[in-house]
């Protein structure tokens, strides 16, 4: 088992991501070069249900280029527990593979224990990427009143990056098409 590593805020494990996908240095060139700004650094909230999937397919068909970096980022109540993280690490990995063979892009992967939008805010704080891309939970509006939403907490508490939320897929599919 890997180190589970501890920040001040929260927990981590990062995911080693198939053999089969390449694996490309991270260039030495500063953030506003022309060479590095052909790839971007794009945060991904990942999610065991249909509407993080269906954000991830968004992401990948409308946002996502060759040489861009895709940092998966999934949520959970503890990364110490083998069981949530080995199902975490498979969802990871066959996102990991479905992004390289659709968009030919790099991705890095981390299972973070902890409150959801927090830990998502956190981590588009560590990467600072282009865009933080997330799917909604399918709650109502009057559940999320109550119970609070993930993506209304990124939207108004994530600062280094614009929030793009992708309606859930009872909204229709017509934007998951190739043009």
């Amino acid at each position: 088992m890997e180190t589970v590593m501890e920040d001040e805020e929260y927990t981590y494990r990062d995911v080693f991501l198939p053999t089969l996908i390449p694996r490309i240095p991270a260039p030495g060139l500063e953030r506003g070069t022309v060479e590095r700004r052909r790839g971007r650094d794009i945060v991904i909230a990942i999610g065991h249900g249909p509407n993080s999937k269906h954000a991830f397919d968004w992401a990948l068909i409308h946002l996502v280029r060759l040489a861009d970096t895709l940092y998966l980022v999934h949520a959970v109540s503890s990364v110490r527990s083998e069981i949530v993280y080995e199902a975490s690490q498979a969802l990871m990995e066959k996102l990991s593979v479905e992004a390289f063979q659709i968009a030919m892009v790099r991705t890095m992967a981390r299972i973070v224990s902890g409150d959801a939008g927090k830990v998502i805010c956190k981590e588009a704080e560590r990467v600072k990427p282009a865009a933080v891309v997330m799917g909604t939970r399918g709650r109502s509006l009057i559940q999320s009143v109550f119970q609070g939403s993930v993506s209304d907490y990124c939207v108004h508490n994530c600062k280094s990056a614009p929030v793009i939320i992708v309606p859930g897929k009872e909204a229709g599919d017509g934007s998951l098409t190739w043009n």
